[in-house]
């Protein structure tokens, strides 16, 4: 059994509805899946909710509501909002699911087996908005906490703690020796600059019952519930083990599966934001290492939107709701643009004369227009039939293909866009150069018009293989107006020569309608 591509968003914590920031993270882990999935490979993509901790507690009492009703709610808001950017995940994990808890029980029994937790009093300062205690370091000058931390209160009680400490110089050895293991680079120096320069304190991975009940609870001390993201980072393995992974399922001792077994650890990519970066690559990774599993291979770690210039807040109102651009301008419009506009590692800056811009100009006016307009020119001059194979932009579009591919294998997906781009713009030019429309009105020209005419169809036939992954609908659409039988969701097809001579092709339809002319509702 071959090890799929496993691929995973961070769960998003479920007090809240979807933002900007999700629609992101999970489109842009969509375009790298659909790019395995183009490459001949099995693909498993996770997404889901973290449903545990404070915050959801109180925001449930606050609604009048009970924990789980509460969860229920938001996460149906969530699926949805899932199957509106057209995500291809596997599955949707849910981390009150009994099959997550199952494992994170197996998980705590498993390390404390194995010494890695102790119990000892803690005294000092708590976040509870943040759900994280607070060391000297976390105050001002003036000795007072940030904002940031909400209400900060004074705590004395007992929780158990992972043994983090011990680990600290074997993670430094092995992100030096993995440079790949987080990605961008600045943010793999950020980790490594931590690491180096703090002593690592041990992880407090308990809460106590009486402080707070909505949690799986600690298997080995029923006065505690799992700390929040001891819970929430398990969701990578949980799902695996549920899905049959050997490789999870004997590390912790769970014996084979009785059902489907599939094989997905260690995961590929974990993409993640870069505010919970040091849980991703210093907690996680010490956590697997004491579990006996390996490492995921790449932590691929995006920066924030803002609007306009500045944080986006719905308090002074300058939101970017994906849901409402997709309804407006089309699900593609919005994938294009987030992918285009914000390389994987800064922070983007949307702005809606910026989006409308890109619509207007590169898909409508690029992409969309070098489509209808050469099979417009098909249709009129050769009744939609394919003439006899010519290669005068082959040897161009192999380059593009070539670049494309590569930029799209080691996640850099913006640029990958640009390539596609160079393609669509150079057969835009070819159109102005070779000007059909008046070689279609000289009878001797006939010969030239059927090449010009091949190298267009084709052009086109192969930017829809290529668009699959970033913009797939538009890309089906594509292939359905040339009237192939093939899905370009196979990046082996961008291969020149695919449009074969006779072949009948049907009336084009505007990929991009543009918006002046577009319907109003």
């Amino acid at each position: 059994m071959s090890k799929q591509f496993y691929i995973t968003t961070a769960i998003d914590y479920v007090n809240g509805e979807p933002h900007l920031g999700h629609a992101y993270e999970k489109v842009i882990t969509d375009v790298i899946a659909r790019t395995h999935v183009a490459l001949g490979e099995e693909v498993f993509y996770l997404t889901g909710l973290d449903e545990h901790g404070q915050k959801v507690e109180q925001a449930a009492k606050d609604a009048g509501m009970e924990t789980q009703a509460y969860c229920d709610r938001l996460a149906a808001s969530w699926q949805s909002f899932v199957k509106k950017l057209g995500l291809i995940n596997r599955d949707f994990v849910r981390t009150t699911s009994p099959r997550h808890k199952d494992v994170v029980q197996a998980v705590l029994n498993r390390l404390n087996d194995k010494g890695e937790f102790y119990k000892k009093t803690y005294t000092g300062w708590y976040s509870a908005k943040e759900e994280t205690f607070l060391t000297e370091k976390d105050r001002n000058e003036d000795g007072s906490f940030d904002s940031k931390w909400g209400t900060v209160t004074e705590l004395e009680e007992d929780n158990y703690y992972f043994k983090l400490g011990e680990h600290q110089q074997w993670l430094i050895d092995h992100i030096e020796s993995n440079p790949d293991f987080v990605q961008p680079t600045n943010r793999r120096n950020e980790v490594l600059g931590f690491l180096k320069n703090n002593k690592l304190e041990d992880l407090c991975s308990t809460r106590p019952q009486n402080r707070l009940s909505w949690g799986i609870p600690f298997p080995f001390d029923a006065e505690f519930v799992t700390y929040v993201w001891f819970d929430a980072l398990t969701n990578y393995i949980s799902i695996p083990a549920a899905h049959g992974d050997d490789t999870v399922r004997s590390a912790l001792q769970l014996g084979a599966s009785s059902g489907e077994s599939l094989s997905l650890w260690p995961a590929d990519v974990h993409v993640i934001g870069k505010d919970i970066l040091k849980f991703h690559t210093v907690y996680w990774p010490i956590m697997l290492k004491a579990m006996g599993l390996p490492l995921p291979k790449t932590v691929l770690v995006h920066g924030w939107w803002q609007k306009d210039g500045e944080k986006m807040s719905k308090s002074t109102g300058n939101v970017v709701d994906p849901v409402a651009v997709i309804d407006e301008w089309g699900l593609d419009a919005f994938r294009y643009y987030v992918v285009r506009e914000l390389g994987i590692g800064p922070d983007g800056n949307w702005t809606d004369e910026s989006f409308s811009n890109r619509y207007s100009n590169e898909l409508a006016n690029g992409l969309g227009n070098l489509a209808n307009r050469s099979l417009s020119m098909l249709g009129r001059y050769r009744d939609g039939i394919v003439p006899a194979r010519h290669d005068e932009l082959a040897e161009e579009a192999a380059r593009f293909v070539g670049e494309t591919v590569a930029h799209l294998k080691s996640h850099n997906l913006q640029a990958g866009l640009q390539s596609i781009w160079g393609l669509v713009r150079r057969a835009n030019e070819y159109v102005d150069k070779t000007a059909p429309f008046k070689l279609a009105k000289d009878p001797t020209q006939s010969e030239r018009l059927d090449e010009v005419l091949y190298n267009l169809t084709e052009v086109v036939r192969i930017l829809g293989v290529l668009l699959w992954p970033f913009i797939p609908e538009s890309a089906g659409r594509i292939f359905q107006q040339l009237q192939l039988e093939d899905s370009p969701d196979r990046l082996a097809l961008a291969e020149w020569g695919g449009m074969k001579a006779g072949h009948q092709t049907g009336k084009p339809a505007p990929l991009f309608p543009r918006k002046d002319l577009a319907p109003r509702n």
